[in-house]
């Protein structure tokens, strides 16, 4: 080869290297962050563990311009609480994310695909600055998760993933707008695990 042809070809590579996205870039973004507001770092994490298994449905936005996140079956727009205009946040979680009796019957699958859009469009909706009223069916979801795991004999070694601490995260960011009666009836389900 001779020394032009392979400067030439040594350019060209670099010229094309630096203008592809490294494979981590491409990765550091998921479809559903559409933002440039930093996320906490918990969000963070949770968007990466998250990501492979969450896609986007471009064609439809929901809260704050996120796209529909879809996860197994479950995309967002079917289970998005700000579409009932006649309950609260949390009051339509609870209805809408009951389980099943027994418990321990319930679909974990299920509720981790719920969980996930849920967690997909927040961060999204954190990526922009948005209203995160969000959070109460969040945690609520979280929160059965962790009542459907206790029931099904999976061990809770974070202490960030118990019935107990969840309960406290749904009730501290259930609003003024909610009933005491909901709130009331979320705490009665922290003690029926079986």
């Amino acid at each position: 080869m001779h020394l032009p042809t392979a400067l030439l070809t040594l350019f060209i590579t670099l010229s094309l290297s630096d203008s592809a996205p490294t494979l981590s870039t491409r990765q550091a973004k998921a479809c559903f962050v559409i933002g440039s507001t930093a996320l906490p770092a918990e969000v963070q994490d949770t968007v990466t563990t998250i990501q492979s298994a969450v896609t986007c449905d471009t064609s439809t936005t929901t809260l704050s311009g996120v796209p529909d996140t879809v996860s197994g079956n479950t995309y967002f727009s079917s289970i998005n609480f700000a579409s009932s205009s006649s309950s609260t946040p949390l009051a339509f979680a609870l209805s809408e994310f009951a389980t099943d009796t027994p418990l321990a019957s319930t679909s974990l699958s299920l509720f981790q695909d719920q969980l996930n859009v849920y967690q997909a469009t927040e961060a999204g909706i954190r990526s922009v600055d948005g209203n995160l009223a969000i959070k109460a069916p969040k945690f609520f979801l979280s929160f059965q998760m962790a009542r459907i795991n206790t029931a099904q004999g999976t061990a809770i070694t974070d202490p960030g993933q118990t019935v107990e601490h969840l309960l406290g995260k749904v009730v501290k960011n259930a609003g003024s707008a909610e009933s005491q009666a909901t709130k009331d009836a979320v705490a009665a389900l922290a003690g029926s695990l079986a």
